[in-house]
């Protein structure tokens, strides 16, 4: 034993180091006992040694600390003390018995194999204590080690024990006495004793370590179970399992997520960011006046530096955002990249091992190999591709995360930018703008990170795939590689028409939803005007343009798929065609076909995707700079204002001269503010008064003077900024809860009635920008918020302006004035009204951005100024109310000698009388009645008497509460969808197109197989080597092959396009045609964002997302048949495994779909907030500013963030699960086609390539079926949602043929008669009108008076049949209107709406849609309505284009055209239902006038709300809670003073 051989590892051990004809060139291989203590115990030790940076890495980054003892960690370290002891032990023995006086030489190896152990297992266990210390619950590299260790000591234990057999058998012999075996005795008892506890060491390192006891953040109940998984559970994402089983028994809901891991949240990735940030502006200056060390924290928040610094810093250039975040987040994605590196390599080690098995099988019929070796390949196999799933989980993982955490950095960074941009950066971009910076630069970081390390690894991939190719093939390859470079830009020209063709798409798709959205809006006039079928065709013919787009989409995408699914075989035919044709020796044969085959497949991933990764760059880029000059752009400058208490008054501006960022706005500007004093600022529209508030609160750029306020500031601005919260919460706006002051608050600001009608009282949810809520009712919540913050100064810009009079006297009295709440504040306040001028402390004027002059009201008016003009000005306009004029008078003419202005005082008195509505009560606003209301309703006489206000009141609240219940909340689908809808959409697709895909999928992977089955029955045939005809046969065949594969798969995706066209196209031609014939009643209960949302998104899922992912489940399906078809042919039994398979399968699949489905939706859920919280801030900064609550909107968005990431971290584990158990259902396919074709005899070595290169591909198929059938069930839900609304409820026919038999011109008299008609506007609720008889002879005019909600408005709806009788009937000339069709009835009959709507598109669509009159004809309409003058003046004429909403035209000038439509239609009956207060007087007249003329012989019903309007009709009704009281001639009326019609009169001023 002891022969001294040659190589120094022999000399080290003693023995021999390697034997290749023991270990390889054998039956039964085994390695030599040197190179087992050797190489397998060294290997892991040098793994350790080599990785043990990362432990000591966790050990710094862990956030948490000391974890108590547990029995895991104690028998951890008692174990490693035994491990210790023992490997001390050996070392000691072997001393004693080897060496010196014994028989038995000591080798290197005895001395140094125990150190090298001992010294790594005394690391080991220095980490235990270390670990426990520093929090740290699993590490990788250990388990990692105990793993290796234990794998590669299994060699050993079957050595040693047949030595121990051996021994066994010598002693038991007789000649057993001489022979000492002691040492090889205590050899192998410490070796089992070693390896016994090595195994447990493997066993304890697989469950993760107590929780620690401190930690740097809270964990709750709902901690994620990750921080405490074990790395095991960690790789293969066990730790997932729960929430994979919750959400597929019941749909998961927001309680069921997790926590947040803590190093993922805003407040532990932006102080890196900004940190990193602030470094990189500072070194963009050069004038270094300061260095901060680290991030500053104050209190808690991150401050992040200004880019564009102070005004003496010269600036470089601009700070980027690019190195920050190499610098935050590099460190994560370079351990990504290694990650990647690694999978790379193993991916190119799998056609090497199959060139093996290719060999192997091959040798089977000359000299078999032993049988071990191909056991052997088929289990490497295994383990590269098992070993790459787990290593690519966590590669994309880890990508996701950096993405994640790039996203939160740069959406904090854009948010805290927005609180401090100057004006001039508002001005230049948009809300949106600056929204989308959020929403889609930063979101496109995201996408990116995951590909980002292809930039280098798609090159290394195509590298190393050639030079295996060519190893393989010589220079041949190039001419396959050349046509694939040629593809890559045949492909982009495709890509780019595509472009230019889903641009166009979206053009018309915008097109679309704009006029739906008018036409939904506008539905009711539609209806009234029975204008549907136009509109109807307009959107149609739109559409038609859009589904031509598509289909030239269609076939061009067509031909993208079918160049990339005849690429790879292009590749492969031209490849081995140069191969065999250049020289007659080239002869192929399996291995070079199969391995050949197999490299082309990996390079088609890595050429794909290089071309889009370089758009996405791009794209990227793009987002940088957007993203970089948003937050290099100008900030505010905290110096404008400066708080020094020391001057005498809070509030002082001194010589100051300011701007908006361009000229000059405000100059010569001084203005003090005593302490407790009213100071008031008035002037003419644009004078700047506001710009003066806004210079107090350091808006403005101040160009020169001092500003200086000291105190705490509060701020009502003239647009109120209302909060998408509770009331409440916008009242408090961050102040804790005081119920006493609240309530004083409430009551001072008249909030209190408001409140009490809304549905949750001050509970109830504002919707954005308020909508909910009228304008007077937003200010007065503004007012309150400024109020109940109690701060020191007020600036309150014009906080009357959108409230009633009385309302703002109460205002006026209770809050602002000298006895109100602010009495002892010092408050500026911009007003328009002059009433409360004599209050005032003092008085400042503005003109044209200068004060012109100041002082008290009496000083004021005796200077005959610019004030006394502005008092003149402001009385012309006659908004005041009558007491409040003769308060001014008593004022004015205390004043002494001031005529003019007395005169005119006198003269707005007058026009105050004259000018009272009927009706105190607008129609539309319950907030009017509350005293909201708004600017135009201004001229409002008193209140009849409190008791009547007080009962509508009640009346409305109860409305209210069934009102509040108005719209019914979304069905959000949960669950599977039915196969009803599947059956519904193949339906819409045609059964012929549905059969032409399937049946082409079929054909197209059978070619494939085909031509498959020929290469390896070329690559068999031995006879092709000498003969070249027959090689050009196989040659021709295959080719032939390609290209039914190629046709085959052209014409099934074109069929799989145009048969998904056809039914977007039915689906939405049927939507809109039900959705226009619903009954109003369905557009009342539905919010118009939800039916457009079914014609834009829904629409647009059904045109664009599900063909596509149906096309790509169709391939996917039948690749995998074809998969299983071609293993099934080589080895048959393989069908047995697959049934199993096929179940581990499907539990993943379903498992998933159902978790991941959910955690999408409650994804995008919880995103918009993030966004709308983003846009309300832009659009609040000033007022947030203004309280100086910046760092709790912060803290806000910060939550808000963080709320979308806990969504967005389980779908993204979700996905890694998923593909994880997935990958290795396909690893066990790649496994057992590899086994059977080793141990089953197989001899056709083709074959066997074959199927093992589709096993190799099977794993990514398998993965994106899933994904692909799980987006279709997401997406299939818009075509449920569009069934759905083509199956509600429709109105009544709109023709009917008995219609045709009526004369051309009937109604020819006009006879209007209605009989005890009865009608409610929805089943459930109380009737409007209880049984109303009337009869109206043709031609007469009659007047419809009452109050509100008396069912003035519903009579008119009834006669138009937008609501349904529930009794009696109506008939016109004697006809039942219930028995005719809708649009006969409707189109002959006319009416002016109440509110003039008008559509975009041009003015002579908006008078005459169907194009049925002359020019002529309608030159004259708009003679008699007063507009021809005007339209003549307009360049396009009749032509000219209207604004969405009629934006573009007065709002007299509408109604002026709802008039003209009504001339042009001139029937016998005309229905005018008058504008409240839309219309100044001048127009009123107009149109009356015109009316008598006209419409002098039809019959009129006028809904009046002036009463002045009727008095010269023939009769007047007057309705009262649904009943007649009064019908006679208004003459009678007035002369019976006991009739409701006289005290209204009265009430009007008329009598």
């Amino acid at each position: 034993m002891a022969e001294d051989t040659n190589s120094p590892m022999d000399r080290f051990c003693g023995s021999t180091f390697w034997n290749s004809t023991e270990t390889w060139f054998t039956n039964d291989p085994d390695f030599t006992p040197c190179f087992e203590q050797t190489v397998l115990v060294w290997t892991p030790c040098a793994f350790y040694w080599l990785f043990v940076a990362f432990d000591f890495y966790y050990l710094k980054a862990s956030l948490d600390r000391n974890i108590p003892w547990n029995k895991l960690n104690v028998s951890k370290a008692l174990v490693n003390v035994g491990l210790l002891v023992i490997t001390a032990l050996d070392l000691i023995m072997a001393l004693i018995k080897k060496g010196g006086d014994s028989q038995l030489p000591l080798y290197d190896l005895d001395v140094w194999g125990p150190i090298i152990k001992f010294a790594t297992f005394l690391l080991l266990f220095l980490f235990i204590p270390l670990n426990r210390k520093y929090g740290v619950q699993t590490t990788g590299c250990q388990f990692l080690f105990w793993f290796l260790l234990v794998v590669l000591s299994i060699p050993r234990c079957r050595t040693e024990v047949r030595l121990d057999t051996e021994r066994g058998k010598i002693l038991s012999s007789e000649e057993a006495t001489e022979q000492d075996f002691s040492w090889e005795e205590y050899q192998f008892a410490s070796f089992f004793i070693f390896f016994t506890f090595s195994c447990l060491m493997l066993i304890l390192n697989c469950f993760a370590d107590g929780l620690p006891r401190q930690t740097k953040y809270q964990r709750g109940e709902n901690e994620i179970p990750e921080l405490s998984a074990s790395f095991l559970s960690r790789i293969t994402y066990q730790w997932f399992d729960k929430m994979a089983l919750k959400g597929y028994r019941n749909p998961l809901e927001e309680k069921d997520l997790w926590d947040l891991r803590p190093q993922d949240s805003c407040s532990e990735v932006m102080p890196i960011f900004a940190h990193h940030w602030n470094q990189n502006v500072r070194k963009n200056y050069r004038s270094k006046t300061r260095v901060e060390p680290k991030a500053q924290f104050s209190n808690g928040h991150v401050t992040f530096e200004n880019p564009h610094g102070e005004k003496n810093g010269r600036k470089k250039g601009m700070a980027s955002i690019m190195p920050p975040i190499y610098k935050s987040f590099g460190g994560v994605f370079m351990f990504g990249a290694l990650m990647k590196l690694f999978t790379d390599v193993l991916t190119f080690a799998q056609p090497q091992v199959l060139s093996l098995i290719i060999g192997f099988v091959s040798d089977q019929e000359k000299d078999p190999q032993p049988e071990w070796k191909g056991i052997m390949y088929s289990v490497l196999l295994f383990i590269l591709a098992a070993a790459q799933t787990f290593i690519l989980g966590q590669y994309f993982h880890r990508m996701f995360i950096v993405g994640l955490r790039i996203r939160t950095a740069l959406i904090n960074a854009i948010y805290r930018k927005a609180l401090r941009i100057s004006n001039s950066t508002k001005k230049e971009s948009t809300v949106g703008e600056i929204v989308n910076l959020m929403a889609v630069d930063a979101q496109r970081f995201m996408e990116l990170t995951t590909y980002l390390n292809m930039i280098w690894s798609a090159p290394l991939q195509i590298g190393l795939a050639l030079f295996f190719l060519w190893q393989q093939l010589g220079p041949s390859v190039l001419a396959g590689l050349a046509v694939m470079i040629i593809l890559i830009p045949v492909n982009g020209v495709i890509a780019s028409r595509i472009k230019t063709y889903q641009i166009r798409q979206m053009k018309y798709k915008d097109e679309r939803v704009k006029l739906m959205n008018e036409v939904l809006s506008g539905i009711k006039v539609l209806k009234l005007y029975a204008w549907e079928p136009s509109f109807e065709k307009q959107v149609l013919d739109i559409r038609d343009k859009e589904i031509a787009t598509l289909r030239s989409t269609a076939y061009l995408n067509a031909g993208t798929s079918f160049l990339w699914s005849c690429a790879p075989f292009l590749v492969s035919l031209v490849t081995f065609a140069t191969y065999v044709l250049i020289d007659e020796n080239n002869v192929l044969d399996a291995t070079k076909t199969f391995v050949s085959l197999s490299l082309f497949n990996i390079l088609r991933f890595p050429l794909t995707m290089l071309p889009m990764l370089i758009t996405n760059l791009v794209q990227t880029q793009v987002s940088v700079n957007r993203i970089n000059k948003f937050l290099n752009s100008e900030e505010l400058d905290p110096n404008s204002v400066h708080h020094d208490p020391s001057k005498p008054h809070p509030m002082t501006i001194e010589n100051g001269e300011f701007s908006w960022g361009d000229e000059i706005t405000l100059r010569n500007i001084n203005i003090e503010v005593r302490k407790s004093s009213l100071v008031a600022l008035v002037g003419t529209v644009g004078s700047g008064k506001s710009s003066v508030v806004q210079a107090f609160l350091g808006e403005m750029e101040k160009l020169a003077g001092h500003v200086n306020t000291v105190g705490k500031l509060a701020y009502v601005p003239q647009q109120a900024w209302i909060q998408n919260a509770t009331v409440r919460d916008n009242i408090l706006f961050g102040q804790p809860y005081d119920r006493k002051r609240y309530n004083k608050v409430i009551d001072a600001c008249a909030l209190r009635a408001d409140i009490d009608i809304l549905s949750a009282g001050d509970q109830t949810e504002i919707g954005e920008k308020g909508i909910n809520l009228s304008g007077g009712q937003k200010q007065r919540i503004s007012l309150a918020r400024a109020v109940y913050s109690d701060a020191d100064l007020y600036l309150l810009d014009d906080p009357l302006s959108a409230v009633d009079a009385h309302v703002g006297k109460h205002i006026f009295e209770e809050v602002i004035g000298p006895k109100g709440v602010l009495a002892r504040k010092s408050r500026i306040l911009v007003t328009h009204g002059v009433t409360f001028l004599p209050q005032v402390d003092s008085i400042y004027v503005m003109k044209m951005g200068e004060i012109s002059e100041s002082g008290t009201f009496d000083q004021l008016v005796k200077n005959k100024g610019a004030f006394a003009d502005f008092i003149i000005q402001h009385l012309q306009e006659g908004n005041e109310e009558e007491e409040e004029l003769n308060q001014i008078k008593r004022q004015i003419s205390s004043t002494g000698d001031v005529p003019e202005l007395l005169g005119s005082v006198e003269k707005a008195i007058k026009l105050a009388r004259t000018e009272s509505l009927s009706d105190s009560i607008s129609v539309t606003s319950a907030d009017s009645l509350m005293g909201g209301g708004n600017g135009s309703l201004r001229r409002r006489v008193k209140r009849q008497s409190s008791h009547d206000s007080v009962a509508s009141a009640a009346s409305l609240k109860k409305k209210q509460e069934v009102e509040g219940k108005l719209i019914e909340t979304e069905k959000s689908q949960t669950g599977g969808v039915q196969f009803a809808v599947y059956k519904h959409y193949i339906k819409s697709v045609g059964i012929f197109l549905s059969l032409a895909t399937l049946i082409l999928n079929f054909v197209f992977q059978a070619f494939q197989i085909g031509s498959n089955l020929w290469l390896t029955k070329w690559s068999n045939d031995d006879r092709v080597a000498n003969d070249t005809g027959l090689r050009d046969m196989y040659l021709g065949v295959y080719g032939a092959f390609g290209f039914g594969q190629v046709a085959t798969n052209f014409f099934s995706s074109l069929a799989i396009s145009l048969g998904c066209l056809e039914c977007s196209r039915v689906l939405h031609n049927t939507l809109l045609y039900f959705n226009l014939r619903w009954p109003m009643e369905l557009f009342d209960t539905t919010p118009l964002g939800r039916i457009v949302n079914r014609f834009s998104k829904d629409v647009d899922t059904i045109d664009i997302i599900l063909p596509l992912n149906i096309r790509v489940v169709l391939m996917q399906a039948f690749m995998v048949l074809a998969t299983i078809v071609v293993i099934s042919m080589s080895t048959p039994i393989f069908l047995t495994v697959i049934v199993p398979i096929a179940f581990l399968y499907y539990f993943a699949q379903r498992f998933y779909v159902a978790t991941s489905r959910q955690l999408m939706r409650l994804e995008s859920v919880s995103r918009s907030p993030i966004y709308s919280h983003f846009s309300e801030t832009v659009t609040g900064a000033s007022t947030i500013r203004a309280y100086n609550v910046g760092n709790r909107f912060i803290d806000e968005s910060d939550a808000k963030v963080d709320k979308n990431q806990v969504c967005k971290y389980p779908s993204v584990i979700a996905n890694r699960w998923l593909a994880i158990r997935l990958e290795m259902v396909g690893n066990l396919i790649i496994l057992f086609a590899s086994l059977f074709a080793v141990l089953g005899g197989q001899t056709n070595p083709g074959l066997v390539g074959l199927s093992v290169s589709y096993a190799l591909q099977v794993t990514q198929t398998l993965n994106w079926l899933v994904r692909m059938t799980s987006d279709i069930e997401t997406n299939i839900v818009s075509v449920e949602r569009i069934k759905e609304y083509g199956e509600t409820k429709q109105e009544a026919a709109w023709e009917l043929e008995q219609d045709k038999s009526k004369p051309k011109n009937w109604p020819e008299e006009g006879r209007v008669e209605f009989q005890n008609f009865q009608v409610r506007y929805r089943e459930g609720l109380d009737l409007v009108l209880r049984g109303v008889s009337f009869n109206i002879k043709g031609g007469e005019k009659v007047g419809i008076v009452g109050r509100t909600g008396a069912g003035k408005s519903s009579l008119t709806l009834a006669l138009f049949r937008i609501i349904e009788a529930a009794g009696g009937r109506i008939s016109i000339d004697g006809v039942d209107i219930a028995t005719m069709g809708l649009h006969m009835l409707r189109s002959r009959l006319t009416i002016i709406p109440q509110d003039p709507v008008l559509f975009s598109g041009s003015l002579r669509v908006n008078l005459d849609p169907f194009e049925i009159k002359t020019d002529d004809e309608i030159w004259k309409a708009l003679e008699l309505s007063h507009l021809k003058s005007f339209v003549k003046s307009l360049a396009a004429g009749l032509n000219h284009e209207i604004a969405e909403g009629g934006e573009n035209l007065s709002v007299g000038q509408r109604q002026l055209v709802c008039l003209a439509r009504a001339l042009l239609r001139k029937t016998k009956v005309l229905v005018l239902d008058e504008a409240t207060a839309a219309v100044d007087l001048e127009t009123d007249d107009l149109i009356q006038k015109t009316i008598r003329t006209e419409f002098r012989d039809c019959t009129v019903l006028t809904i009046a709300h002036r009463l002045n309007t009727i008095l010269d009709s023939d009769k007047v009704i007057v309705l009262d809670k649904g009943q007649i009281t009064e019908f006679a001639s208004p003459t009678e009326l007035l002369d019976n003073p006991k009739s409701a019609f006289y005290s209204m009169a009265k009430d009007a001023n008329l009598v």
